[in-house]
Formats: C-alpha cells, structure tokens, sequence
C-alpha cells in the first residue's frame, strides 16, 4: 500500500510539471497560442476581403465587355508539324540531306537528335485559299473551306521542349502540376451560366495525355473550379443513375439529407472543400436528366453530322466535337478536347495524314455548325499542340525510328476562330528555314492573355492570392496579341 501511495504521488507529480511546463516553462503558453490564432484568422480575413475567396459558380462580370462567352480547345496533344500543315517553306526541300547551319541552331536543345541532324523537306504541298489567299497544306482540305474565318499564328513560341510540362505549361502557365488550368480561371473569374452541367468540361480522343488530369485541376483554386472529364462514348460520366431500386423520391431525399449534414460541417469548419463536396452531389442528381439529353445526338439532324463526319454511337473526335456544340449551346463555360497521337518521331508524312483525316472535318464543321448557329461570334475555337516539330529529320536504327521530326519550342503554328478573332489573317512568320520566330512572336503568356481578354477578362486582374503572394495564369508575363482581334 505504501508503495502504490508512493507510486500514486509521483505520477501526480509529473503531471502537474507537464501541465507547467505547458503553461509556462515550453515558452508558448495559452495566451501565446490565443494571440497567434486571433492574428492568423486577422490574416485570413485580410486575404479574403482583398481577394475574395468564394466558391460560388453563380454567373460573375466581367472585367471588360467580351467578345466571346465560351472557348472550345482543340488541343492536338504530341504537337502537330507546322512545316507539314500551316509553314511552307520551299528552302527546307533545296536543303534536304543537308545540316542546318551551327549558327541557326544556337544552343538549341532536342529531346531526341543531334543538333548537326540532316534537313527534312516538307512531305506535302502547299496552296493558297478563300479570299484572303492563307497557304495550307493539301492535308486541311476542309479548313481550306473556312479559312477566311480563322486566324493563323505562325510565330508562337514556348519555353518547354517535352510533352507533359509543355502540355502544362500551355494549360496553366507553369511548367509543373499544381497550378489552375485555364478553364479554371475562366470558371473562377467569370462563373457558370448554367446549373445543369458542369461550367468547365474536358474530353479526350486518344490513348492518353502526357501531363495528366494536372492540365484540367483547378490547382490552388477551390476545387470547384476543376474540369469535369466526360467520356466520349456511353455515360459521360460513371455512376451518376441512381442504383436499381432506388426511385426519384428516395435520391431526392438522400441528398437532402446528405447535403444538410455537409452544410453543419462547412458552416463548423469553413473548409472549401466540403463547399465542392455539396456542388458535385447537387450536380450529379441534375446530371442524371441533363446528361442523357446531351448526349442523345439522335436529335441531330443527318446533314449535321454529315458535316462533322460524326457516327452518332462511336468515339470520335467528330463526335466530341459535336458534343462540344452541343455544351457550349447549353450554358457551359469552357470545353476542351484533348486529340493525342500527333507525336510524329517515325513517319512524319503519315503521322499528319492519319491525324489530319480524323480532325480535319470536324474542326471545319465545329466552325460551319457554329456559325450557322449564330454562335461563332460569341464562342472562341482554339486549335493547337504544345509546340512544334523541328526542320531537321529524327532517325534512329536503333529506337526504329526514320523520316520524323523532333520537338520544337521555338516556333509552331496554331489557329484560332470566332469570339472576337479576326478572319482571314495570317499573323507572324519564322525565318526560311522554320526555326526561328522572325516576326510577331506570340508567347504561350501571350496566347492566354488573349484568350482570357476575349472573354473579358484583364490577365493582370484576375489573381488569387497564395502564401502572400497574388498569381495568375499568366505569371509576369503577357502581352494581348491586337493583331488577330476583330
């Protein structure tokens, strides 16, 4: 009994100097962690005034009045060749089998071949089309048709030289994961204009995409703001019908439920997240009508799909396309369409042919069926890869490669059409060779903030504040390219 009085007490006596060491010897103190989390929430709610942190979708102004109220990306994931689609240059086919000079490569660096790589000459002809007389290759039959609405940039420019940070870089303007996309931005800074679907939706028509979900996150944005990916044939999404047996009024009910509990829990830990939580439930009960509507393209008339090249049951890019209309039609925000396999390393000339003959209709047709529909001018289409493919051929024995070409940052090509653009331009150039950017160089800062201004949205304004520090998709940098705009 001594022993565990004995025993008892020493316990008791340890307890009481951890209590004072908590209290008063640690050097934090109660009162010191009170002060600290008053000044922390004082930090918290400076932050928030200064850039509010909502995470409502409901509709926002813009910054100026826009051009445009929605983008369709076509994004040719692997970089097409420019030199085979939009850049003629007849001086590459003199040089063919030659080496490109030492002092045009610079300190160029390449993913696959030497810097003293022999010229590849282009792989296909070149003509003049519309009024406007733009040159295509003989691959863009049908971009032929509707080049006067288009407006190609031959002198775009990018700092990365491999797919998966290129492919981020052009989506959010940093060359790692972990920044918002720019459909992201565009649903933070502007909103949905519809409560059916959701504002941002992304779609792929390929065997993958080499930068990942990171190119559609939301980043350090509330992920809210986060593009949905639909599937191209079947459910667009999975698992958003109700179970068997479970009929409207039990879903309804549930959800209810479940909402009001995620409710006391945002509005007990304020935590954005539990916000994102409650707007997918709600979302995913109002997906189950408007998805199966969306996606019936049976309501489709014959000539409509005709003019996409679009079979209404198989994957496709025609049929994402044409469910792209069909999204913009209905209030979304932001569509983009991730087309992989333009990676032309072997066979250049049947890697553009292949491709071509997927796309090449039904990017003409996005265009016809848009403008048709009173809605080219108020929706801007954006068609490229994340650079461009160089001048000099790629061949290797022993990776089995011939007759391709390797990746270039330094100059590519792309278009744009619609929401503000001017048709019939052609804007930039690159030197006789199709290296380097000789005039109007178009940065991929540049490009974004020419699509966020369309949308009316200022690149220098439209910040969420991080870690003190206010970012943007466009970084420091950007310039509005005028010379494209209507």
């Amino acid at each position: 009994m001594k022993n565990f009085n004995s025993l008892k007490n020493r316990q008791e006596q340890l307890l009481e100097e951890t209590r004072r060491h908590f209290f008063r010897d640690c050097g934090i103190g109660v009162g010191k962690i009170a002060l600290a989390g008053l000044l922390s929430s004082a930090w918290r709610n400076a932050d928030a005034n200064e850039h509010p942190r909502s995470d409502s979708l409901g509709p926002k102004p813009p910054h100026h009045p826009a051009k445009a109220r929605a983008v369709i990306q076509l994004f040719m994931a692997g970089a097409p060749s420019q030199l085979e689609l939009f850049d003629s240059k007849p001086k590459l086919a003199e040089l063919e089998g030659k080496p490109i000079p030492p002092e045009v490569i610079g300190g160029q660096r390449y993913a696959f071949i030497r810097p003293d790589a022999a010229v590849l000459g282009p792989r296909y002809a070149f003509a003049r089309h519309g009024q406007c007389g733009a040159e295509l290759s003989e691959m863009l039959p049908k971009l032929a048709e509707v080049v006067d609405e288009i407006a190609i940039i031959k002198s775009c420019r990018t700092d990365q030289f491999n797919h998966a940070p290129a492919q981020l870089f052009m989506n959010t303007g940093f060359a790692q994961p972990g920044r918002p996309s720019l459909g992201s931005w565009l649903t933070y800074g502007l909103g949905a204009e519809t409560d059916d679907l959701p504002a941002f939706v992304v779609m792929s028509t390929g065997n993958g995409i080499s930068g990942g979900s990171a190119n559609w996150s939301s980043g350090f944005l509330p992920s809210v703001y986060t593009g949905t990916r639909f599937r191209n044939t079947g459910d667009p999404i999975l698992n958003v019908g109700s179970p068997s047996g479970v009929d409207d009024q039990l879903a309804s009910d549930t959800l209810k439920m479940v909402s009001q509990l995620n409710q006391r829990r945002l509005q007990a830990d304020g935590d954005p997240e539990i916000a994102t939580r409650i707007a997918n439930y709600e979302m995913a009960h109002r997906l189950q009508t408007s998805a199966p509507e969306l996606m019936d393209l049976a309501q489709e008339s014959a000539e409509t799909l005709s003019l996409y090249g679009c079979k209404p049951e198989e994957a496709s890019f025609a049929r994402a396309c044409l469910i792209a209309r069909r999204l913009v039609e209905r209030g979304v925000r932001c569509v983009t369409i991730y087309h992989e396999g333009w990676d032309a390393h072997s066979d250049v000339a049947g890697n553009v042919k292949n491709n071509c003959l997927k796309t090449d209709q039904a990017s003409a047709g996005l265009i016809r069926d848009l403008k048709d529909r009173g809605m080219l001018d108020n929706t801007l289409v954006v068609w490229g890869g994340e650079f461009g493919r160089t001048p000099m051929v790629e061949a290797s024995a022993v990776l089995g490669r011939s007759m391709g070409r390797d990746h270039h940052p330094n100059a590519y090509s792309m278009w744009l059409a619609g929401g503000g653009i001017k048709g019939g331009v052609t804007w930039g150039a690159t030197d006789e060779l199709g290296f380097h950017v000789v005039e109007n160089e178009v940065h991929v800062h540049d490009l974004q903030a020419t699509i966020l201004h369309l949308l009316g949205l200022d690149h220098e304004r439209l910040t969420f504040r991080l870690a003190g520090r206010d970012f943007r998709l466009t970084d420091v940098h950007g310039k509005i390219v005028q010379g494209i705009l209507g």
